[in-house]
């Protein structure tokens, strides 16, 4: 798929008066409004490209005329292949229809014959799981149970090109789950992906690439971390409650850095620095920071990403309860976090959120510094501890029972 020069402006009326004159009579009553400048896109054979953006942002819009369900207003879309979309929830289905009637409805829709259909209906049954609600109408279906048909049926008519709109979100854990396998097996076969979801894991495991819309306009793209990084500073700079609440006479200053990072270590218990933890040893992460400007209330708070750039946690000493109380200009504060890094041996950064006034979860009057991968560690496997996979080792323990001995359902093991 390939997009030149691509735009969407829409035709706003202040009435429906207006709106049926210009539709009659051509007239102009009425202003443009640009839902998408233009811009230029490519996604190759096998790649999975993620698009990120607040609501509004022209994410949909882009979708649609992709998928060829809108024009657009200015530029060309090259296309190839077989295409099948996810869009907003509800497109594509008639709800009077059954599940089984709309299966082969919505794929006999871009361009399977009866035979294909029948062929891969089997399919399509066991990967939705509706048992007999297959053959209920759709509009007695629940939100979950209409994603899993689609899905079922987008997956399962060997796309060359496949756009999901946030149609993930609705499906259970374990619905996404067999869902990002089908994806993953439907690319080593070629299929390229085209995703929207504000859940950055997700983009972060499917996409090769990423592309940051605000507001019509394509901010960024580049790899999903650097992208997703963007999109998570240009959010928190949006949160700043003072610049929206505050009179602009009482903003003197706040354009001037107010916080520095001076230095950022990960201590093991003795004390030592290191870049190399073995995984399960307890260790800290210190922050040293000079405050350039007196704060009343600061905080600070830190994420852990790995190598793909997935969060694996995140804090901040409001949410832990933890008061560093007002601080004058010029001073310096150190903020230790120790942690039991049980952790799957690898690569992480470390990013640091610096911030004044809080007043709920992950909520403050000003953001004072944010700023991405100001450090890193490694894992090492813990050649003492069992053998496990994952992200995070849980520490399990382990019980046989037999016969007899076998507790009853319910009754305390620990």
């Amino acid at each position: 798929m390939r997009a030149q020069r691509v735009s969407k402006t829409y035709r706003r009326f202040t009435n429906q008066w207006h709106r049926l004159n210009a539709a009659l009579f051509g007239d102009r009553t009425g202003e443009d409004f640009t839902a998408l400048e233009p811009l230029d896109l490519s996604v190759a054979r096998g790649e999975a490209l993620g698009i990120i953006g607040r609501n509004g942002s022209g994410k949909s819009t882009l979708l649609k005329m992709i998928a060829g369900v809108l024009t657009p207003t200015t530029g060309t879309i090259e296309r190839h292949g077989r295409i099948s979309a996810l869009l907003e929830l509800g497109s594509g289905f008639n709800p009077e229809f059954t599940g089984r009637e709309n299966v082969f409805f919505s794929a006999a829709v871009i361009g399977m014959s009866q035979a294909e259909i029948a062929e891969r209906y089997e399919s399509i049954a066991a990967f939705a799981e509706l048992g007999d609600f297959i053959d209920q109408p759709v509009k007695t279906y629940s939100s979950g149970m209409f994603v899993r048909l689609a899905f079922a049926v987008a997956v399962n008519v060997d796309p060359d090109l496949m756009i999901i709109d946030e149609a993930l979100a609705v499906g259970d854990v374990y619905f996404q789950q067999k869902c990002f396998e089908r994806l993953r097996e439907l690319r080593s076969r070629g299929s390229s992906l085209i995703f929207v979801s504000h859940d950055s894991g997700a983009i972060h495991r499917l996409c090769d690439t990423a592309i940051l819309l605000d507001r019509g306009k394509l901010l960024m793209s580049g790899t999903p971390k650097s992208v997703i990084a963007a999109y998570e500073t240009h959010l928190i700079e949006e949160r700043d409650a003072i610049r929206r609440h505050v009179p602009a006479e009482l903003l003197q200053g706040v354009e001037r850095d107010e916080a520095v990072l001076e230095e950022v270590h990960v201590v093991r218990g003795d004390g030592s620095v290191t870049e190399a933890v073995v995984s399960d040893e307890r260790v800290s992460i210190r922050f040293t920071l000079r405050f350039l400007v007196a704060q009343d209330d600061p905080h600070v708070g830190f994420k852990i990403r790995d190598r793909f750039g997935m969060v694996l946690f995140e804090t901040n000493t409001y949410c832990m309860n933890e008061v560093i109380g007002p601080v004058d200009v010029g001073e310096r504060v150190a903020v230790d976090f120790p942690f039991l890094a049980s952790l799957v041996q690898g690569d992480y950064t470390i990013s640091i959120g610096i911030a004044n006034g809080g007043f709920g979860e992950g909520l403050f009057k000003k953001q004072l510094v944010y700023a991405h991968e100001v450090g890193h560690f490694k894992v090492l496997r813990n050649l003492q501890g069992i053998m496990w996979s994952g992200i995070v080792n849980l520490q399990p323990g382990v019980y046989v029972y037999r016969n007899a001995d076998i507790p009853d359902v319910g009754k305390a093991l620990l």
